[in-house]
């Protein structure tokens, strides 16, 4: 058996398949797995499965690889149209039965397959065929499933993120999001779970994604985990939650306010500030607490990774334009915008009519118009979010990003989005250096001190260790001397607000 999945990027480690794998019993043996990015060419992903010399392949299918993997799939059904191919993920376990990629494979797995996938591979290696083409998964109590961990290679700690879980599903029915499916929290064995962390740390791992949709719902639980980490930690480690951003008592800030600077990384969901678009999507949050937990990770270490969706239902261009102020007065190093996506399954379609959500059809199924946003709205919030990565998450731009803002931090980079879309029509493609001098090319013309914009780029550019020189920025040359770039054992998004907080105090 091949178990395959095309991943985003190389970095990622396929948490599902070490799942499927770990629990395939007495077929464990027989299973390779097989990891490939979306930027390989089907064919020659199906000549490396077929090496295998496979009877079972089992596929892993999500929004980013779905039209990928399904063009891999037909390529191996016209050249060894013997092997049964499996396929299962969040993409085709709902909405299923219209989809090109259910109709080229053999079988379908929906739900959570790590027990079902061992028995339907079973029965056809016994029988030689399956029982039904669609089969789907119960929920599963997490105390059947063999731990997925020692699966990780040396070369996955080396070089890879590793993907980890100590609890599944959410108690949140937030519309938008596939976990709002889910009835319960399961959490795994503490014990047992801490103990095969401490393994993979004694093996040299180094990077810990917690794929937990909240972290911090059971506070003794997330306490000793974070207590775990810090005990053990070394230069080097990296841990990342997704956190419920107004439940951070006093007994989790005592914990976290003891991790060196950018080990910890918060994924807070903030998603709209509007109260109103809130109730519609069904989503709870405190936003006087939500605030002030914001302000106090902001005085400590922690990078705080802080998510928008611009689209929702109800949420016009004015309203969410003061979800990003309000957001980005609260000082997170990231601010995430993201465009509303109608995930198959998910409840936010019935909101459809009543607010004229239109969404596209084709992968990744993002929202085109709504009744108070234009298509043309969203097209330019699109590259407002493009753009904002570029500068004001990039952790490059420390000095001259609030030159950018201003006192209007929404308007002002709207125009400034605006202008680069005019200037580049680019979103993407755009080197580092040619953002600088972009960068110049608009400041210097709108701001009423040059001497201010030159000497903030010139920062910029030199903060990063960078020694070349860029032609407008010539004439404060010998007011700014060249910053060595500090190296950290962090992960160089990471590092760079790091290094641009450690500047900032000095």
């Amino acid at each position: 058996m091949v178990l395959a999945t095309l991943n985003s990027k190389y970095i990622h480690a396929s948490f599902g398949l070490r799942y499927l794998k770990a629990n395939l019993g007495d077929l464990e043996s027989e299973c390779a797995l097989k990891e490939f990015t979306i930027q390989e060419r089907p064919v020659d992903i199906v000549e490396q499965i077929l090496a295998e010399q496979p009877k079972i392949v089992g596929f892993g299918v999500y929004i980013w690889n779905s039209t990928q993997t399904e063009a891999v799939i037909r390529i191996l059904k016209l050249v060894a149209p013997e092997i049964l191919i499996v396929i299962g993920g969040p993409e085709v376990s709902y909405e299923w039965e219209e989809q090109s990629i259910v109709e080229a494979a053999d079988v379908l797995i929906k739900g959570e397959g790590e027990v079902l996938f061992r028995e339907v591979c079973e029965d056809y290696l016994k029988r030689g065929e399956v029982s039904a083409s669609v089969f789907s998964a119960p929920v599963l109590e997490v105390d059947q499933l063999a731990s997925p961990y020692r699966l990780y290679s040396d070369e996955d700690l080396a070089n890879r993120v590793l993907y980890v879980e100590a609890s599944r599903g959410c108690p949140f029915k937030c519309e938008y999001c596939l976990s709002s499916l889910d009835k319960s929290v399961r959490a795994f064995d503490l014990d047992q779970f801490l103990a095969e962390m401490d393994q993979l740390l004694a093996r040299g791992a180094t990077q810990f994604k917690f794929v937990d949709r909240t972290f911090n719902l059971k506070i003794d639980t997330s306490q000793r985990i974070l207590s775990f980490f810090l005990e053990r930690w070394k230069p080097g480690i990296f841990v990342h939650f997704e956190m419920v951003p107004d439940r951070l008592p006093d007994q989790l800030r005592e914990v976290i306010a003891q991790f060196p600077e950018g080990v910890l990384q918060f994924e807070v969901g903030i998603q709209t500030f509007n109260p109103e678009v809130s109730k519609l999507i069904s989503r709870r949050q405190n936003l006087d607490r939500l605030e002030d937990n914001l302000n106090w990770l902001r005085s400590t270490g922690v990078h705080v990774h802080a998510d928008l969706i611009a689209g929702l239902p109800g949420e016009s261009l004015e309203s969410f334009g003061k979800g990003f102020e309000r957001l980005v007065a609260l000082g997170p190093q990231e601010v995430q915008v993201g465009i509303l996506k109608r995930l198959r399954g998910t409840p936010i379609s019935r909101h459809t009519e009543e607010f004229g959500m239109v969404y596209d059809s084709v992968i990744p199924y993002e929202i085109l118009k709504t009744s108070e946003l234009s298509f043309a709205d969203l097209q330019d919030i699109k590259r407002f979010a493009r753009y904002w990565d570029l500068v004001g998450n990039s952790g490059n731009f420390p000095n001259t990003l609030p030159l950018l803002l201003g006192e209007k931090p929404f308007e002002n980079f709207w125009t400034f989005a605006a202008w680069l879309w005019e200037t580049t029509g680019q979103t993407h493609k755009i080197a580092l250096k040619r953002l600088f001098e972009f960068l110049w090319d608009y400041l210097s013309e709108r701001h009423s001190d040059v001497d201010e914009v030159g000497l903030s780029l010139l920062r910029d550019w030199r903060g990063g260790g960078r020694r070349d020189m860029l032609n407008p920025l010539r004439p404060w040359d010998e007011q700014v001397d060249l910053v060595e770039k500090t190296r950290t054992e962090l992960p160089e998004r990471q590092s760079r607000h790091v290094r641009e907080e450690s500047r900032n105090s000095a």
